[in-house]
């Protein structure tokens, strides 16, 4: 434990305080024991939270779907990408002519390309867009990322026989996406209450998943065109899914952490009073502003965040970065875009005629199955989820790997495949999408989004999420000449992975279920073992009292004063 952590535990002298009318015992990291309103003493848990009907949680769902709605942007592009590259017009519009058939068709490099340069853009403007979070606010900020992807979508659309021209506009149509990819989970982690912080979030991932679903759609639907609408149309759409978000941004309410760091208590309580469905005089409410309050002065107290001290190893913010890059590299190292980007063309290698189908029945597992996570992520907590699919993917990747190797084509490559080898296969990708939509693809962006203390959110969820666009960009570009060399054989790189990332789970990501971000903030400070943190009991709910720093008196009463001159 660092100097400035271990200083929370000196004594506190109440004799400084005889100014002030109003005494509020400090609880920096929700570590207060009671709290004492002229002279009346009232425990900190006395003050139960809301308690919500059916219509109190519906209404804190319908105010996150349109923030949620930013993962529906990189789902969209996956769902229509994977039908592209086997798309006519499309080949004939952005690929190469072959003289000796007389096809046009697209080449690993240039397939690799189209799939990948999304992910580059998606990198470099989740890195580009997250500090605007911090300088305009999360909603501001999603709404410029947004019109940003709209750009890019027009680029796009206006393309014609300029292979060149339809990849940029993709880069930039990634910009937009990438910014979502921060901010969107960012600002859902933010406004969520803790009991309901990792379904929220995962909203984000349910809304990519029906993105990849209607993707597919669509270009079911327009597959049989002969002329430009063929891809045209689906790129088009993209403008409602984004006009979506951006009238959403007018109903949702502001980050409260935000707002109190830019010293606007009044619209802070508001904000929580909003997502809950409560007055903004409600008692609870001021509880909850005012754990937020003293959380966001002892990080100012800390001084202005930076990036030596965001890569230094004496600070844990290190280990808790490195925990961000991992798990979101895990989560493309799963292997789940080996099946969204190559879905059509994988399962016309295993005897299915039109792929296309088989891609909406792959979509739809997806989808449903991330709604299961949406629902128990809260109940049963990360690390299992975690643990759990990463088991369960493993066991699924190996069959379907070891049936492509062995089964699949029996005469060898060049002889037809076995229907039954290839009816197993898609079963267990079935099984494996469950596995993945129920652990993983949630729960990587809920553990980014609730890792970072205010002060480093912006940069550190950036760069986490940038590694996730980077190797997204390495599978997508890479795996149409690894597959093309080894072909099913490279399923069992994936379940190397999965292997790594069961032992990263269990010896290194600590459980953060029903803590608020100030509590997590302190979970990592007392350097709790992760496979004992399911068992961590806050402070605050301890029965001890704390003691504070003499640092930790001057932020509270910086609080007391406004709360002073307030009232």
């Amino acid at each position: 434990m660092s100097s400035s952590q271990s200083s929370f535990h000196s004594n506190i002298d109440m004799s400084d305080t005889s100014d002030i009318d109003v005494y509020v015992s400090p609880h920096v990291e929700k570590e207060y024991s009671d709290r004492v309103y002229d002279n009346e003493t009232i425990n900190r848990n006395s003050i139960e939270p809301p308690k919500r009907g059916y219509l109190g949680y519906l209404t804190i769902y319908l105010l996150c779907i349109p923030i949620s709605f930013g993962g529906f942007l990189p789902g969209w592009d996956s769902g229509i990408t994977a039908g592209f590259i086997n798309m006519d017009n499309f080949k004939m519009n952005f690929g190469s002519y072959k003289h000796s058939t007389g096809e046009y068709y697209l080449s690993n490099v240039r397939m690799g390309l189209l799939v990948a340069m999304f992910s580059v853009g998606c990198a470099i403007g989740g890195l580009l867009f997250a500090r605007f979070a911090d300088t305009l606010g999360r909603r501001l900020a999603i709404v410029i990322v947004v019109l940003v992807y709209m750009i890019g979508a027009i680029i796009q659309i206006s393309s014609n026989h300029k292979w060149y021209q339809y990849f940029i506009g993709k880069i930039i149509y990634g910009l937009g996406a990438g910014g979502c990819s921060v901010l969107c989970p960012m600002l859902l982690s933010e406004i969520a209450p803790k009991d309901m912080r990792g379904g929220l979030v995962s909203l984000y991932q349910l809304n990519m998943t029906f993105g990849i679903f209607l993707g597919y759609c669509s270009v079911y639907g327009t597959r049989k065109y002969n002329n430009t609408a063929q891809w045209r149309i689906p790129v088009g759409l993209c403008f409602l899914w984004a006009l979506i978000i951006i009238i959403g941004m007018l109903l949702v309410p502001e980050s409260p952490r935000y707002l109190i760091e830019q010293e606007r208590h009044d619209e802070a309580r508001a904000s929580i009073a909003k997502i809950n469905k409560v007055s903004p005089e409600d008692a609870w409410v001021h509880e909850e502003a005012e754990e937020i309050i003293v959380g966001v002065l002892a990080q100012r107290e800390q001084g202005e965040a930076s990036w030596k001290e965001l890569f230094s190893p004496e600070s844990n913010m290190l280990q808790r970065l490195i925990t961000g890059i991992l798990v979101q590299t895990f989560l493309q190292l799963t292997g789940e875009n080996y099946f969204f980007f190559y879905g059509t063309t994988i399962f016309k290698s295993v005897g299915l005629t039109d792929g296309f189908e088989t891609s909406i029945i792959l979509g739809t597992v997806n989808f449903f199955s991330t709604i299961i996570a949406v629902i128990v992520v809260d109940k049963i907590g990360r690390r299992k989820c975690l643990l759990f699919g990463a088991a369960g993917m493993m066991a699924c990747m190996v069959i379907f790997a070891s049936v492509g190797v062995k089964c699949l084509y029996p005469h060898g490559d060049d002889g037809p495949s076995s229907k039954g080898a290839g009816n197993v296969m898609i079963v267990f990708t079935c099984f494996y999408l469950f596995c993945f939509a129920t652990s993983w693809a949630p729960v990587a962006y809920i553990v980014v989004a609730e890792s970072f203390p205010s002060r480093f959110k912006s940069r550190a969820m950036s760069i986490s999420t940038a590694c996730n666009w980077l190797w997204q960009f390495l599978i997508g570009f890479f795996t149409p000449f690894i597959t093309g060399s080894i072909h099913f054989y490279y399923g069992y790189v994936f379940v190397g992975c999965l292997v790594a990332m069961f032992l990263y789970v269990f010896f290194f990501l600590p459980e953060t279920i029903g803590l608020s971000l100030e509590e997590i903030q302190l979970l990592y400070e007392e350097g709790v073992k992760p496979w004992k943190s399911a068992s961590w009991v806050p402070p605050s709910r301890r029965g001890k009292p704390v003691e504070e720093s003499e640092s930790e008196k001057k932020n509270w009463k910086e609080y007391l004063k406004f709360s002073k001159s307030s009232n």
